[in-house]
């Protein structure tokens, strides 16, 4: 009697993930090289997305400059915008008033909620759990309309201006914006409810993509990616800006630096967020505040000096068309946003124009990593390892 043996042979394989997939926005594109399921390399192609933004800055001066930082990072709008104004603000050696600042900090983190609620929302819809995308989407809109209430515009809003912010807040906003920061407590609770300690949830993230303290420090990480390897560090506390170092609130850390710990990260920090944007409202309650400085150099005058003063109304056009000068200097100034440290480095010539402008990004770097994290994980893994680096391609391919 003759036995056959059925000898399965493993070959090497390359495939295309992407750049269909939801996670990358339809602009990255992986190379996996695959030994059965297994990844032995992933080459990370981008691309479709390309403008030149930094060679185009040169070209607009500096307030026409701002629109291009919500582009960057398409979630987290007025985080990178901010840092171009505070950019622009030391350059200028201006000071901004305290009532501005805290206004500031409040719609940073309704920014760093809008961010982490896709980040964790289209991560769970990537490993087939819906629910936790339509329920934080259905938050975010909430955020939208304060947003639009601010300035009118619900996504790319230039809502920061050197000097300040570009209009008064309207009626009833911040007590609106009190509601929602109560509410969404309850929100949050449902969300980790349904995903915190369910074991196809923990089953998919724990132990995938794991990056100790030494390498997340070797490749540059930041943010909730530096955080969730156990290093504390926040710019909010460490480099603090605006008035971050008069308020109190926790910076989470991980302990595995797994996508686990990142999940759980994002949810604890947009819990902080909400107990900032309490502390600065309870704080404007009892203040009357000029959100604008009385610099009409760098901030335009008001509609209402428009209407009686011709002067004014000369100002106003010199300003939007000409907008400031700067004389010739450089520097570099970074902020903690929503995916890691965003920073900006400019220099100026004594024109109304940047001579140069290079920007960090926080998902540069990040994206840099996904070869080293995917090795030796199943293919099924990289759709984890894509959302957890919460990656977005404006500020990557600029």
């Amino acid at each position: 009697m003759i036995i056959q043996k059925n000898i399965t042979q493993l070959k090497n394989l390359t495939i295309n993930f992407g750049p269909q997939h939801p996670a990358a926005h339809g602009v990255l594109r992986l190379v996996l090289h695959i030994h059965g399921e297994i990844i032995t390399k992933a080459d990370s192609h981008i691309g479709l997305l390309h403008r030149g933004t930094e060679k185009l800055m040169e070209t607009k001066n500096f307030l026409q400059n701002l629109p291009y930082f919500d582009r960057f990072d398409y979630v987290s709008m007025m985080s990178y915008e901010h840092t171009y104004c505070l950019t622009l603000e030391k350059l200028l050696n201006v000071y901004i008033n305290k009532e501005t600042s805290y206004i500031r900090i409040i719609f940073l983190e309704l920014t760093r909620i809008l961010n982490h609620l896709l980040a964790i929302g289209c991560h769970a819809m990537d490993l087939g759990a819906f629910t936790p995308f339509l329920w934080g989407f259905e938050e975010r809109e909430k955020i939208f309309e304060f947003y639009e209430r601010a300035c009118g515009a619900r996504m790319h809003s230039a809502f920061f201006r050197p000097g300040g912010i570009s209009c008064n807040l309207t009626v009833g906003l911040l007590e609106d914006i009190f509601i929602f920061s109560k509410q969404f407590l309850i929100r949050l609770n449902e969300l980790e409810e349904l995903l915190t300690q369910n074991r196809i949830w923990k089953t998919r993230l724990t132990n995938i993509g794991v990056l100790s303290y030494k390498d997340a420090l070797d490749w540059g990480a930041s943010g909730v990616m530096l955080r969730g390897s156990g290093h504390l560090w926040d710019l909010r506390k460490t480099q603090p800006y605006e008035h971050y170092d008069s308020l109190n609130f926790i910076i989470p850390v991980g302990i595995n630096g797994d996508s686990y710990d990142r999940y759980l990260i994002r949810m604890e920090e947009m819990r902080q967020s909400i107990a900032i944007i309490l502390q600065c409202l309870d704080i404007l309650q009892y203040t009357k505040f000029q959100q604008n400085i009385q610099n009409f150099k760098i901030s335009p005058p008001l509609k209402s000096d428009i209407k009686v003063s011709m002067e004014s109304l000369i100002n106003h056009f010199k300003f939007y068309s000409e907008s400031f000068t700067i004389p010739a200097n450089e520097t570099y100034v970074a902020t903690e946003a929503p995916k890691g440290e965003f920073g900006i480095f400019l220099i100026t010539d004594d024109t109304n124009k940047p001579y140069r402008c290079k920007i960090k990004a926080p998902g540069f770097n990040h994206l840099q990593m996904i070869d080293f994290l995917s090795r030796g994980h199943l293919v099924a893994d990289i759709v984890t390892i894509i959302g957890t680096l919460d990656i977005v391609f404006g500020e990557i391919d600029r």
